[in-house]
């Protein structure tokens, strides 16, 4: 299989460029890829005037350094992913004032809340009818949800919350950017269905088949170069995989590829040879 040289995720980095408390939802900018990386140096979180400057977008998974209670400040958008890893995720949150996150759970992800900014009340228990367990919540308060637990988080003090989440495995698609809650909840209709049509993760299945049509193309060349059904098999349903758990089809295609060229997945090797 050719190298195909890695393109930038599909990702949405917008520039925050606000005063710490501004309490409105931020406006979306869109930037450059070698624009974010100014965002890897420490001081470039504070401008000369006092007002914070910061690109969010997903830096996963790369390594990556955030001074994290200022990124989260500095969010003013309901939900925003930091970094997307293989088996963690960061997301950035803001919630207005009288806003919640509303009820939910998540069967086998464990979750890790932070608080840096306002007053709320969490609220969690074994079923959506029955949330015994309930805490009031300030900045510094840290919160753990164990897989499998509902719970809600609603703002009750006079300006927004700010926290940050952390899921172990991820939860959302790499690179997502929930603007307000209206958002977050019609995105998350891509577990059900929407319109009479089914949806997963913002796409119908015919919006899928056109997303991840470079695989299919590569995989038509393979066929063409003589490669064994076996290989082609293995490579392109592990990154079918990859772009379920949000990589672009352009990145899954490296990240396999670099698996088998250096020898990180001998199975690979050994099925391209067969």
């Amino acid at each position: 299989m050719s190298y195909v040289p890695y393109m930038y995720p599909y990702q949405y980095p917008y520039y925050v460029n606000v005063p710490m408390y501004n309490y409105g939802r931020q406006s979306v900018y869109w930037t450059f890829p070698n624009e974010i990386e100014h965002a890897n140096r420490f001081d470039s979180f504070r401008s000369s005037n006092g007002v914070g400057s910061i690109f969010l977008t997903d830096y996963g998974p790369k390594s990556f350094v955030v001074n994290i209670n200022e990124a989260t400040k500095q969010n003013n958008t309901y939900r925003t992913a930091l970094w997307t890893g293989t088996h963690l995720q960061v997301t950035l949150m803001s919630l207005n004032v009288g806003e919640d996150i509303g009820l939910e759970m998540h069967p086998n992800v464990d979750q890790f809340l932070r608080i840096e900014q306002g007053q709320g009340i969490v609220q969690m228990g074994k079923s959506k009818d029955n949330l015994t367990f309930e805490r009031n919540v300030y900045d510094d308060s840290a919160i753990m949800i164990p897989a499998g637990t509902w719970h809600n988080l609603t703002n009750t003090g006079n300006i927004p919350l700010k926290l940050y989440s952390i899921y172990a495995p991820p939860n959302h698609p790499f690179g997502t950017v929930h603007v307000t809650k209206a958002d977050a909840l019609a995105g998350e209709e891509g577990y059900g269905h929407g319109n009479g049509n089914t949806v997963i993760f913002g796409r119908t299945p015919d919006e899928w088949i056109q997303y991840t049509e470079f695989l299919v193309n590569e995989g038509l060349e393979d066929v063409k170069r003589g490669i064994n059904s076996t290989h082609i098999l293995q490579e392109f349903i592990l990154m079918g995989v990859l772009v379920g758990k949000g990589y672009s089809p352009e990145r899954a295609y490296e990240t396999v590829e670099e698996w088998e060229r250096t020898g990180e997945s001998k199975l690979l090797q050994k099925s391209k040879n067969m």
